[in-house]
């Protein structure tokens, strides 16, 4: 019996949990919102989701890892806290699937009318700490 409960309890724990940033996928967004921009705009429209991404990228990453110190303690310590497990993905997580997806839009476009526009990659995109209301000024 009680190793039923704690199969369901980290079944349940596990599908609480806040996805890393880098396992969400991106949406699949058409070019065609796109397909009047000129390189500059394209340019200008990719920063500003690169800025988006990267700010989402910290938040997200937070969030993910407090949910598995979170999961961890509560397997190791009290498992019935997982019930409790706040996590999950959230409005943010689906706003950062969908500016990956529109990133590889403009990507797209950009090569289609040979911009010659040198994109990073999402890895330089992302910050390295997540970025918190204090660090902001």
């Amino acid at each position: 019996m009680k190793s039923k409960i704690a199969i369901a309890a980290t079944v349940l724990s596990l599908s609480a949990c806040a996805s890393q940033p880098n396992e969400i996928s991106a949406q699949n967004i058409s070019t065609l919102q796109y397909k009047d921009y000129d390189c500059d705009q394209l340019a200008m429209e990719s920063d500003r989701i690169d800025r988006r991404i990267g700010e989402l990228h910290g938040q997200l990453k937070k969030k993910a890892d407090d949910d598995a110190v979170q999961m961890g303690v509560g397997l190791v310590l009290l498992w019935p806290t997982l019930f409790f497990l706040e996590g999950g993905d959230g409005p943010e997580a689906q706003e950062y699937g969908r500016l990956k997806g529109e990133k590889e839009a403009i990507e797209s476009v950009a090569i289609h009318n040979k911009c010659g526009i040198e994109f990073k990659p999402l890895e330089e995109v992302a910050p390295s700490k997540p970025t918190t209301e204090a660090s902001k000024g």
